[in-house]
């Protein structure tokens, strides 16, 4: 029996990432959902101490992972380090996709020693347990039941359910909303209300915007690249790996097959576009939502029914070794070959996209189009700024002036925006006692918070 749940959040309260909420049930028993990476400036990332699991875990009985994005998985190495042996728990995608996260997590921050990420693996892979959506499963020690349902986010992304019965012996339920996804995204279905709830604890990362609509989303996509491509540059997409990199393919696949045979300009047709996906970790999570349809919606799966795939279509290549990659970065910048080439990460800390930048930034034959959140401090958050204004940034020491035009595509986002949100909560049948808002700017939960009590629910912000 439980008196009244008790909230500590350990991440994604001043910001938008670094996801990590303690579900305490009782003083000496709680569960974790998502133990994530910050990211840009938030709560000293990069540095040790935003790594190390700075809380007490000898109490934390199971982890609850909604989703395999770095910023809600990233710091599961450092939970086991520091003794964590309980359940992970996710959806049958997620466990199917989680290794292969942590894995690439690993060899990029912590050691290239392929015996000891073997080890860490061979022991991850024994605590991971793999939930069917919609299904009830009890808590350890049965202290409750939880399940998952569909978010709608990336593909195995979930909204977790706990339930527990209170003292006076009636239930209470709480639900985490991970990420939420928008409506209409390409290839997974949009997320549906839970029936009830006591308490939710609510993303808030686009609470003060609104998405276009998908139709307007396809079409600023064409008139961006119509114009990008005019003078045979290279238009960069930082993307990250798994989930947004797979809905820009899928919807340039849509464009390419649409405007089939018409002109992009006179030397360049919509069928000669080469797309580039220069990521190892983007080209394996392509395999894997190719091993996972049952998973796509209605539409994608009907594509695939008339012998039309989204992510494996003539256009696009695949670039896997780091020869290749740096061989390209030469090739297109030296001989400015009309390509998209999409590559991590979606805030540009790190990856491939980097070397991208290093080599094209100064020329203004080349475009950047940014289609996702780019957190405070992070180099992505600096190029969208200060490069419509013809400035600068640093990367690895050396300043770069931005003469390659850098463009902002709203509205295409992977996250619920404010209406869908506020519809998460309102489409429930029984509507919660309190809603808490977490991963999101202040400005954005702030506009949240006024938008829920301005329909008579209660919303406070999380700290």
């Amino acid at each position: 029996m439980v008196k009244q749940p008790t909230f500590i959040h350990h991440g994604a309260v001043d910001g938008v990432t670094g996801s990590c909420h303690e579900y305490q049930l009782a003083p000496d028993y709680a569960v974790l959902i998502d133990c994530g990476l910050f990211q840009g400036d938030e709560q000293g990332s990069g540095h040790k101490e935003a790594l190390a699991v700075n809380f007490p875990i000898a109490h934390i009985r199971a982890l609850i992972v909604t989703h395999v994005h770095i910023d809600h998985v990233g710091r599961i190495p450092y939970l086991l380090a520091a003794g964590f042996r309980g359940p992970i728990y996710c959806s049958v995608a997620s466990a199917h996709l989680l290794p292969l996260v942590l894995e690439d997590a690993l060899k990029i921050g912590v050691t290239r020693d392929e015996q000891l990420i073997a080890g860490f693996l061979r022991t991850i892979q024994q605590q991971i347990i793999p939930c069917e959506f919609n299904r009830w499963l009890p808590l350890p020690d049965n202290k409750g039941t939880f399940r998952l349902q569909k978010a709608g986010h990336i593909l195995g992304s979930a909204y977790v359910e706990i339930k527990h019965q209170q003292a006076n012996g009636k239930p209470f339920i709480t639900v985490f909303s991970g990420d939420l996804g928008a409506p209409y995204s390409p290839l997974l279905p949009a997320p549906k209300p839970p029936y009830q709830a006591d308490i939710v604890v609510l993303e808030s990362t686009y609470g003060d915007k609104q998405h276009a609509e998908r139709r307007l989303r396809i079409k600023r996509l064409e008139q961006a690249l119509l114009h990008s491509l005019q003078d045979n540059g290279t238009v960069l997409f930082p993307a990250f790996s798994i989930g947004r990199t797979q809905e820009l393919l899928y919807e340039l696949e849509t464009l390419i097959y649409r405007l089939r045979g018409k002109a992009i300009h006179s030397n360049l047709c919509w069928d000669e576009l080469t797309i580039i996906v220069d990521s190892p970790l983007a080209a394996k999570f392509n395999v894997a939502y190719s091993q996972l349809t049952a998973c796509w919606d209605n539409e994608a799966r009907k594509k695939l029914l008339t012998g039309r795939h989204p992510l494996n279509f003539s256009q696009l290549h695949t670039i896997d070794s780091h020869a290749e990659h740096l061989a390209a970065v030469n090739l297109l910048t030296s001989t400015h070959k009309p390509a998209i080439v999409i590559a991590a990460s979606g805030m540009c800390e790190g990856g491939r996209i980097v070397n991208y930048l290093k080599a094209m930034l100064p020329d203004p034959v080349h475009q950047v189009i940014f289609i996702g959140y780019q957190a405070l401090g992070t180099l992505g958050a600096a190029i969208q700024k200060y490069g419509p204004r013809g400035g600068y940034v640093q990367i690895a020491g050396e300043r770069l002036d931005i003469k390659a035009e850098v463009l902002t595509l709203s509205g295409y986002s992977a996250h619920a925006d404010q209406q869908g949100l506020l519809r998460f909560v309102t489409g429930m049948r029984k509507k919660p006692a309190e809603v808490r808002l977490v991963h999101g700017d202040e400005i954005a939960k702030q506009h949240l918070k006024q938008a829920f009590l301005d329909l008579a629910i209660q919303a406070v912000i999380a700290n």
